[in-house]
């Protein structure tokens, strides 16, 4: 099991990074910290942790939740049930593996998925995509709705999901070097480890996922990178617009196909990070690509601020999964020789 590793040095450097700034932050204006050049403070560890989903469930049939049934709506998500009954599971359960297609893979102590629906200045969303109003993404074909892989490891000759020779040709969340979308852009929820570290300077932002310790950096006021230098999370430049912080990434490399949000090499999306109050930060994106969608599409939804560290995740140390697979491949190569 892929395990989380609360790092004593890493501890140091977040206590670091997150001290810097401050000491160049003025007195708040308009409700918000600033920084010493007056642009919104987005500095700290946020969290996107949430009930609310990217599309919206058919059982919603608007954008929000009344205040008046959002209670009933909470206690009654699975989610929220699961995290205080754990589906009354307990050690005497016995399990046949039945239960891992309904999420089991890890119990309700391992998760973190989110015990709220996101409030967007002052609503309760039912889902992160807002236009289409229908609340769904807009893909060009059902085959675009179950491509993970095409721009992937697929179009590389490879087979990710069938092929054991070796780590090189398993996936790359398995091989602890990308997640399926909490870097992005756009970023996503995950089961767990839903929390990020914001540094910003006059000149870049820097996003640290704590998912497999993804880091993204925004170049404030540059220009794109040539069309051949294709990062891995895409290339993000910034500026701002009043007190809204644009960010638009290009450049996407073909595994970005594996996301969440799948985008090709020519897909863009572009972000906007507005300081809401002292305690959140409204995101907005719109993703743009005629190769997948029929149309662009926007979302949004809040950051939330946090009181915990972005500690280490210790992904590949604790890689133990990928030790087994292979192991597992090599056994049946063994069991199928014999019978030759």
């Amino acid at each position: 099991m892929i395990s989380s590793i609360k790092s004593l040095a890493l501890v140091g450097l977040s206590l670091a990074f997150a001290a810097t700034p401050a000491l160049g932050q003025t007195a708040s204006k308009g409700g918000i910290p600033r920084t010493a050049n007056g642009k919104p403070s987005l500095e700290g560890v946020w969290t996107n942790a949430t009930l609310t989903p990217l599309q919206r469930p058919s059982r919603f049939k608007s954008a929000t939740i009344p205040a008046s049934e959002i209670e009933k709506e909470t206690n009654s998500h699975p989610q929220v049930v699961r995290q205080l009954t754990d589906d009354k599971q307990d050690a005497s359960t016995l399990r046949d593996g039945s239960d891992l297609g309904r999420g089991r893979g890890y119990n309700a102590f391992w998760i973190d998925p989110g015990m709220t629906y996101n409030q967007v200045r002052g609503e309760y969303r039912t889902s992160f995509v807002v236009d289409p109003p229908n609340g769904q993404i807009p893909f060009r074909t059902d085959v675009a709705r179950r491509a993970r892989n095409d721009e992937g490891e697929e179009a590389r000759g490879q087979r990710p999901r069938g092929n054991f020779d070796g780590p090189e040709a398993r996936p790359l969340t398995e091989r602890c070097i990308l997640t399926s979308g909490s870097a992005g852009p756009p970023m996503m929820t995950y089961l767990y480890n839903n929390n990020y570290e914001f540094v910003l300077t006059d000149t870049h932002l820097m996003i640290r996922a704590e998912m497999i310790n993804a880091p993204r950096i925004v170049r404030i006021g540059q220009k794109h990178l040539a069309k051949d230098m294709r990062p891995l999370h895409g290339d993000s430049i910034g500026w701002w617009e009043g007190d809204t912080l644009v960010v638009e990434t290009t450049n996407f490399h073909p595994y970005h196909g594996n996301s969440m949000v799948g985008l090709t090499e020519t897909g863009k999306v572009t972000e906007r990070f507005t300081r809401y109050s002292q305690d959140q930060i409204v995101y907005e994106f719109i993703v743009e690509d005629p190769a997948r969608y029929t149309q662009p599409w926007r979302g949004e939804y809040s950051f939330n601020r946090s009181k915990d560290l972005v500690y280490e995740y210790a992904c590949h140390e604790g890689n133990y999964a990928l030790t087994g697979i292979l192991a597992g491949a090599r056994e049946e190569e063994k069991a199928a020789e014999k019978k030759k």
